[in-house]
């Protein structure tokens, strides 16, 4: 199994991440008025805290 480090790669993904957070929250509770960016910042920090540092996934999953 191949490994990554999850917060590098959601930093890398920043733009599109924050972009789709902010879209499914849209969609969940439109009337909500949440600053995207404090929206992914969180988001990024939960994942810490849930996810191991470096996580495993399958090799399938990761191209070079």
């Amino acid at each position: 199994m191949a490994k990554i480090r999850i917060e590098g790669v959601l930093e890398h993904l920043r733009y599109d991440m924050r972009r789709a957070l902010q879209a499914a929250l849209e969609e969940v509770a439109p009337q909500a008025n949440i600053d995207p960016n404090e929206l992914f910042r969180v988001f990024k920090r939960q994942v810490g805290r849930k996810c191991n540092y470096w996580q495993q996934v399958p090799d399938q999953l990761v191209e070079d």
